[in-house]
């Protein structure tokens, strides 16, 4: 899919996603940003998007609410015309021990993880399917994608990222037939929290077999490549700098 004139819905313009926006406006694509408190930031990211001419909208939403996916959506469609791609960003991460974890806890994560990237993605099926196709992609994370926890403490955040890398593969299948690709992104070590000490940035670096963070361009690359590509689906990619491989 060539991006020049297409529409991208993202839900996490905060961050990582504010740099995707950006990388996605620089190829030709306008953009919809969906944000829950970050305001001032989606502000900024929809001026940076149309200071490289394109056409940007930012849509306050609350994902944990099913009506809240169709709503966003809508206002994509009604707003720039058309959807052609939605990029499923929008996550919660914090650890909390496994004794400590209430059925809240659990459902704020997999409502934000995984619910409601479901509920974007069914909702987006239809404009993209009254053009001819479309394309997909969720986040997962690179622990998930490795098959196999390594953090205590996160064990809501990681059965919701591993049910991302479960939903990419059965949407997949299903909207094959409609040329709507589905796949997803599992970021490794791309940018450390603002909270992160500075030893644990280097241990981090020292973990990882390139050496180093990898830095937001290179989860908007990888994004790109999955919306440009014609015949990957289905698959979960990992950004790590081969953090899987120790």
């Amino acid at each position: 899919m060539d991006l020049t004139n297409k529409v991208v819905l993202l839900t996490g313009a905060k961050r990582i996603g504010a740099v995707v926006a950006e990388s996605l406006a620089r190829g030709g694509a306008d953009i919809a940003l969906v944000y829950n408190r970050s305001e001032d930031e989606a502000a900024t990211t929809v001026a940076a998007v149309r200071a490289f001419g394109r056409r940007a909208i930012a849509i306050h939403a609350e994902l944990r609410e099913p009506d809240e996916c169709q709503r966003i959506v809508d206002e994509t469609v009604r707003g720039l015309g058309r959807l052609d791609v939605l990029v499923a960003m929008a996550s919660l991460y914090s650890g909390i021990p496994l004794a400590e974890m209430t059925a809240d806890h659990w459902n704020r994560q997999l409502d934000v993880d995984l619910r409601s990237g479901f509920l974007c993605a069914q909702a987006a099926v239809a404009p993209m399917k009254a053009q001819g196709g479309g394309r997909i992609i969720f986040f997962s994370d690179w622990v998930a994608a490795s098959g196999r926890p390594r953090y205590p403490g996160f064990a809501h955040y990681y059965v919701g990222k591993a049910g991302v890398k479960a939903l990419t593969e059965a949407m997949a299948l299903e909207l094959a037939g409609e040329q709507i690709l589905v796949n997803a992104v599992a970021p490794g070590p791309i940018v450390a929290p603002p909270d992160t000490s500075l030893d644990d940035v280097r241990a981090v670096a020292d973990a990882t077999p390139l050496g180093r963070w990898g830095g937001e361009a290179e989860i908007a690359k990888a994004v790109k490549f999955l919306i440009e590509t014609d015949f990957v689906t289905g698959e979960t990619i990992r950004v790590d700098g081969g953090r899987h491989l120790k």
